[in-house]
């Protein structure tokens, strides 16, 4: 077998690089701890090549040892840079030092594909005004109609079935109309599980070297044991700093009245106790109203009635829902089985008061009372699950918060007693970033208050965008911010007649958004947490990134607020352990969209004056890349003005292509892969079995009917992006278990450098 040297030596040529120490470091750590069997935690800054420095030496492992590495990520932006751009090129360039081709696939949750038993016709519609209804009596019936008409034209084309080769896209309701959730498909069971998209896609990628997926379909896999991911004894997690938002997303639950409603209509005359649920959620609903928004330390006599009143009616209607001996189960009542498991598993687990759940009830304008419970910590979970019987690589540009790899390692399990052991490495970047970039506080602006931004914020906002011409990424704390920023700016910016436009987030897809951006220098592009993080938008188009404020945890967001009491309890600083490490690792984030390349330039200006006076200033400075500091607003002024000046063209931007069942693209040797045994036939690695439909719901399921296509839109981009519940919440203004709720019912799945000194 060929060195690591001389494997990576050849991927890197493959793209046309050249070495760089810390990609050679990481390579070589990745690899000794994959022998080893020791974990690691890996800081790679931006531009170090980390995706090669760990595709090189799992590619290796995995030809050796004849099982799969996985890869998983926040985003969809990095899955399609591994699957589009980088795994191509390693294949190629391995492949004559290797005596194969290295294979590799994408690997999705059910959600993401078209569900070909639905486009049948084998399941009820989702409302009663549906849109294949819609589409059926009148194709021309406006958007919806046409959405419809459209999917089933794509039905008879596309290959892969992947939604995110539909460009562009549709609603989440027109999707709705064509999907399932892994707790709604029949399994081995359904009719058309020979033209099933999802056991297609995963078939062609048993065989393969390389699997790559998401946090929240890999944390399932662990926690389930359903094997939806083949045998493997390495496991990479890239943008790892979003994993706990991540497994925390996935076992968060909700009990709502409209939940027993829709359960109680699913089940409808399949079940002659299906109106009981109907009455219980009438119940809950009375009890819920009189309960003030807020956490429950524990769960009241009144409540903790009504919640077994729903839990032993679902458990009822569970009994009847069973199909008899010899009856084979249709679509309508796997629909009813997945709405009523999910409510009955979601009320027994509030009444079981697990210790380190947390319950609150949310008053939301349009659903009314919401009761929730998520795990105040998942760090036993991810440690007992996720670290257990592989060896598990970390990795992320921001792992290191205030100097230490401390924080991080804690909320997964990696500290205190009976932790694995474990190995941090922080290999630097190779950008020179006190010269390419310049962080700039204005600490002459009042500190932001509640009502958002100040005249002055507004003024500065204003003056940087003219000096920087435009190219301006506007980093915002809530889309409210956002809005009234991009409105004031379209104002102020009239006298340029148009040559400068500002953009905002939710006015299209983020993806779209994001190429327009790219495209055209003089466009600004203003949003909130969907931004912060996954846009890579390198070259001239962005030089100047606007941070508005500190970007705190809510103050009364449920979870983080026990977490900070539980530590107090300990002894611990609660707020510098979870709110400032939660603002630091986004500022970190939102600081890095800046310098993508070694020949980027520009500012990163904070609006927020704590950046300087505050007693946590100096944890969040040692977050952030170490770029040049000042407070000299003449100065930064010059320096965008100069930029803008000598600015180069902007770079080009690729639009989406097709894919094929792999998830590769289409014309590549993968790509054209079709079933199990033409990726390798002669590998005879053992894999794992076709996956079982879910017994049961694990997360929580919120009904579409209080949510707007608009709000659903926003979901999906920030989705896209791989934001967390939390950061999903912020920018839509509500509870992170509202959105909790939201992503599960619709099938979603949410997702440094030395010390700066601003004297």
């Amino acid at each position: 077998m060929p060195t690591l040297d001389d494997l990576l030596a050849a991927a890197v040529s493959s793209v046309g690089g050249s070495e760089r120490a810390g990609q050679v470091t990481m390579a070589k750590a990745v690899a000794d701890a994959i022998d080893t069997g020791t974990h690691l935690l890996v800081q790679a800054g931006t531009g170090t090549g980390k995706s090669l420095a760990y595709l090189v030496p799992a590619v290796q492992h995995a030809i050796d040892a004849g099982k799969p590495a996985v890869v998983a990520t926040a985003t969809l932006a990095l899955q399609a840079q591994i699957v589009d751009r980088d795994m191509p090129r390693v294949a190629d360039a391995l492949a004559p030092l290797l005596g194969r081709r290295p294979t590799y696939a994408i690997v999705k949750g059910r959600r993401n594909y078209l569900c070909a038993h639905k486009l049948e016709g084998g399941f009820p519609d989702d409302d009663a005004d549906s849109l294949l209804g819609v589409g059926a009596v009148d194709q021309q019936a406006g958007r919806l109609g046409q959405e419809v008409v459209r999917l089933r034209e794509w039905a008879g084309e596309t290959e892969s079935g992947d939604r995110d080769e539909l460009v562009p896209g549709v609603s989440e309701r027109a999707w709705r109309q064509v999907s399932v959730s892994a707790h709604e498909c029949m399994g081995s069971k359904c009719p058309m599980v020979a033209d099933c998209f999802v056991e297609r896609s995963r078939d062609a990628a048993k065989d393969v070297d390389v699997i790559v997926t998401n946090h929240s379909f890999m944390a399932i896999d662990a926690f389930e044991g359903r094997q939806m991911l083949p045998e493997h004894d390495v496991l990479v997690v890239d943008e790892a700093h979003e994993l706990v938002d991540r497994v925390t997303a996935t076992i968060t639950d909700e009990v709502t009245p409209a939940m027993a409603r829709t359960a109680a209509k699913r089940a409808g005359r399949q079940a002659d106790s299906s109106e009981t649920i109907d009455d219980a959620g009438t119940f809950l609903e009375s009890v819920l109203d009189e309960i003030p928004e807020g956490r429950l330390t524990g769960v009241p006599d009144n409540l903790a009635l009504a919640l077994a009143r729903l839990r032993d009616t679902t458990r009822q209607v569970q009994t009847e829902l069973k199909p008899a001996q010899g009856q084979e189960v249709d679509g309508a009542r796997q629909v009813a089985r997945a709405a009523v498991d999910e409510l009955n598993e979601n009320a027994s687990r509030i009444l079981e008061e697990r210790e380190l759940d947390v319950v609150w009830v949310s008053k939301d304008p349009r659903r009314g009372s919401v009761l929730r419970v998520a795990p105040m910590s998942v760090a036993m979970l991810v440690r007992d699950k996720v670290f257990e019987d592989r060896t598990v690589i970390l990795t992320s540009a921001t792992l290191e918060l205030g100097g230490t790899f401390d924080a991080v390692a804690g909320t997964i399990g990696l500290r205190g007693e009976g932790s694995p052991s474990w190995t941090g490495l922080d290999v630097g970047s190779p950008f020179d970033y006190p010269q390419q970039g310049i962080a700039y506080v204005a600490k002459h602006l009042p500190p932001p208050g509640r009502d958002g931004a100040s005249p002055e914020a507004m003024d500065e906002i204003e003056t940087l965008v003219r000096a920087a011409g435009g190219r301006t990424l506007g980093l915002f704390s809530s889309m409210r911010a956002a809005r009234a920023a991009t409105d004031e700016m379209r104002e102020r910016l009239k006298d340029l007649d148009g040559e400068v436009s500002v953009l905002c987030q939710g006015e299209d897809q983020i993806s779209t958004l994001v190429r327009q951006f790219a495209r055209d220098p003089r466009t600004c592009l203003f949003g909130t947490l969907s931004l912060w993080q996954g846009v890579d938008v390198p070259g001239s188009s962005c030089q100047l990134v606007i941070i508005d404020r500190i970007p705190f945890p809510r103050p009364d967001d449920p979870l983080a607020s026990a977490r900070s009491q539980a530590i107090a309890r300990m002894g611990g600083n609660g707020f510098m352990a979870v709110s400032a490490t939660h603002a630091a690792l986004r500022l970190a984030q939102g600081a890095g969209r800046l310098i993508r390349r070694g020949d980027d330039r520009g500012v990163v200006a904070f609006l927020d004056s704590r950046m300087m006076s505050a007693r946590y200033a100096g944890f969040l400075q040692r977050s952030l890349p170490p770029f040049w500091p000042t407070s000299d607003r003449d100065l930064v002024l010059n320096a965008l003005k100069r930029l803008d000046a000598t600015a180069p063209p902007p770079l080009p931007v690729a639009d989406p292509a097709l894919r094929g069942l792999t998830g590769a693209l289409k014309g590549t040797s993968m790509g054209d892969a079709e079933v199990k045994g033409e990726v390798d036939a002669t590998d005879t690695r053992p894999v794992a079995t076709a996956p079982p439909a879910a017994p049961s719901a694990r997360t929580a399921v919120t009904q579409g009917h209080a949510w707007t296509d608009e709000e659903d839109e926003e979901l999906r981009d920030g989705v896209e992006l791989g934001l967390s519940v939390e950061e999903l919440g912020e920018s839509l203004e509500m509870p992170s278990d509202v959105i909790a709720a939201r992503l599960a019912g619709l099938g979603l799945e949410a997702g440094a450098g030395s010390t700066l000194s601003l004297d």
